[in-house]
C-alpha cells in the first residue's frame, strides 16, 4: 500500500499523516468493546500502512482506550506515531461534567501518561471547554506542561472562535478538533476561518457522518443498544428517512466515480485543504484500507459543489441537548477568575 502523505498541523512543528485513525470505537461506544488482540493488530496494520496520528481520550472506554494504545505502541511502534489524547470530560451519575481548572488539567495529564505508558504526549487536547474557567487559566497550565516536557503540542476540541483566539494568545494552539463532514458543516462559518487566520491545523472527527455516509440508513437500523449514536438527533426516526436521500445521492456519485460512498465522503474532507486531517474510526482492517484509498480519489470543483448540494438537505442537529458545551464554549473573562 502506498505511503500516506504527511501534512503540517499548526506552526509549532507538528507533522502527521494526512489521515489519522480515531480509536474511540475499539473499547466500546459503538457497541461492545472489541477483542484487545484484534485491535492491537489493527493499530499495527495502520502504522504499517502509513497512518501515524492516533486519536484517543481518557474518557473513551472509561480509560481503557488509552491503556489499549499504550500496549499497542510499546517499543519501536511508539517512535513511528503521533499520539493524541484528551482531557476534560468526566462521566458520573448519568451525566457529563467538564473541567478545565489547573489542578484537574495536571492530574488528568499525569494519569494519561501512566495509562499510555509514555513520558510525553504528542498532542494534548482539551476535549470540551469548561465554561466556568477562563480559557487563559486552562491554557496557562497546559503551557507549563509543555515547558516540563510532558506534552509537545496543545489542541482544543469543539471550541468557539473566540475561545480559540484567547487560547492561542496564551500559547500557540497546534490543532483544533472539530466534527466536519458532508453532513456537519456548521464549523465552516467561523471555526475554520479562525484556525486558518491563526495558522492552526484542523483535525476532522466524524468525517463519515458517524458512519452514516459509509452505509446509510441500514447502519442506523442495526445499531447496538449501547451505541451512543442511537441518541443522536439525525438517527431518530423523524429524521433518518429524510437523511436517506443524501446518502443515496452520495452513493450514486460514488458509483460513477468507481469508489465507495465512504471514500467519496472522505475525499471531500481531504479536498478542504492540506491543513485538514480527517480521523475516521474503524475496528476492521478492510475498512482501514478502504479509508486510506480515499486519498487517491480526485474531485473537481463541480463534483465538490454537487456533493455539497446533496448534504444541504440533512435534517437534525448533530448532538442533542445532553452534549456538553459543543456549541457555545465561551468562557468567563480572565479578570473574573478566583482560584480556590
Amino acid at each position: 500500500m502506498a505511503t500516506v502523505r504527511r501534512i503540517k498541523l499548526g506552526s509549532q512543528g507538528l507533522e502527521v499523516s494526512a489521515q489519522g485513525l480515531g480509536c474511540f470505537g475499539m473499547t466500546g461506544g459503538y457497541g461492545p468493546a472489541k477483542p484487545e488482540a484484534d485491535m492491537i493488530g489493527l493499530i499495527h496494520g495502520a502504522v504499517e500502512s502509513g497512518i501515524t496520528l492516533f486519536d484517543t481520550s481518557d474518557v473513551y472506554g472509561h480509560y481503557a482506550n488509552e491503556v489499549l494504545l499504550g500496549k499497542a505502541l510499546k517499543g519501536g511502534w511508539r517512535q513511528r506515531v503521533e499520539l493524541a489524547t484528551k482531557f476534560g470530560i468526566i462521566y458520573g451519575n448519568g451525566r457529563a461534567e467538564v473541567r478545565g481548572d489547573p489542578a484537574y488539567v495536571r492530574s488528568a495529564c499525569e494519569a494519561s501518561l501512566k495509562r499510555l505508558d509514555i513520558p510525553c504526549i504528542d498532542l494534548y487536547y482539551q476535549h470540551r471547554i469548561d465554561t466556568r474557567v477562563p480559557i487563559e487559566i486552562t491554557m496557562g497550565e497546559l503551557k507549563k506542561l509543555v515547558e516540563e516536557g510532558k506534552i509537545k503540542y496543545i489542541g482544543l476540541s469543539e471550541a468557539s472562535a473566540s475561545t480559540i483566539r484567547r487560547a492561542h494568545a496564551v500559547h500557540p494552539v497546534s490543532a483544533v478538533e472539530i466534527e466536519w463532514s458532508l453532513w456537519s458543516r456548521d464549523v465552516e462559518a467561523e471555526i475554520v476561518p479562525t484556525c486558518r487566520e491563526l495558522g492552526i491545523g484542523i483535525v476532522a472527527y466524524g468525517p463519515l457522518g458517524q458512519g452514516f455516509l459509509g452505509s446509510g440508513a441500514k447502519m442506523a437500523e442495526n445499531l447496538a443498544n449501547d451505541d451512543f449514536r442511537k441518541r443522536l438527533p439525525r438517527f431518530q426516526p423523524e429524521n433518518i428517512e429524510h437523511n436517506k436521500t443524501a446518502f443515496e445521492r452520495v452513493n450514486e456519485m460514488a458509483a460513477r466515480k468507481g469508489c465507495t460512498p465512504a471514500q467519496l465522503a472522505l475525499a471531500w474532507v481531504h479536498h478542504q485543504g492540506n491543513d485538514v486531517c480527517p480521523i475516521p474510526g474503524t475496528t476492521r482492517i478492510e475498512n482501514l484500507k478502504q479509508n486510506i484509498g480515499a486519498l487517491a480519489v480526485k474531485l473537481t470543483p463541480d463534483e465538490m459543489a454537487e456533493l455539497e448540494r446533496f448534504a444541504d438537505a440533512v435534517k437534525g442537529d448533530r448532538y442533542g441537548a445532553q452534549a456538553p458545551t459543543w456549541k457555545n464554549s465561551d468562557t468567563p473573562p480572565l479578570s473574573s477568575w478566583k482560584p480556590e
